[in-house]
């Protein structure tokens, strides 16, 4: 089981940002900008590419809906979307708030924010998700 399984399934504590019956959403607990959230299928997949057809649609789906609450919740000019994979075998797509393209870059250094301010954030995409 990833540590993405285990976030989704209650064992291991998120930000939680947004959750469907398939999907899960949460903060990026090492972010490149505030805002930061990943994006997982609840069903443990490795590569994004090996999801259905179906899964793939309605996960895109599914991120479209955080990044408008993302929008909603945090200033930016547009959400950017990313698939990676590398560092965690588990599906997942990063969605970030982005002022410039540069904000998208992950070679720059990662933020470190207080649990207060996580926790203030992901309540604020959530409320914002829950009313789209």
């Amino acid at each position: 089981m990833t540590i993405f399984s285990k976030i989704a399934a209650g064992e291991i504590p998120s930000y939680k940002c947004a959750e469907s019956e398939q999907f899960y959403a949460f903060l990026d607990i090492n972010p490149l900008v505030k805002g930061h959230t990943l994006v997982i299928p609840k069903r443990e997949v490795d590569y994004f590419f090996d999801l259905s057809d179906e899964e793939i649609a309605q996960m895109q789906v599914f991120a479209k809906h955080v990044a408008m609450a993302i929008k909603q919740a945090i200033p930016c000019r547009k959400v950017g979307e990313a698939v990676l994979g590398l560092e965690v075998p588990h599906a997942h797509i990063h969605l970030v708030p982005m002022q410039s393209e540069g904000d998208l870059s992950f070679q720059k250094k990662k933020l470190t924010l207080p649990p207060e301010e996580m926790q203030a954030i992901a309540d604020s995409i959530l409320a914002a998700f829950s009313k789209l």
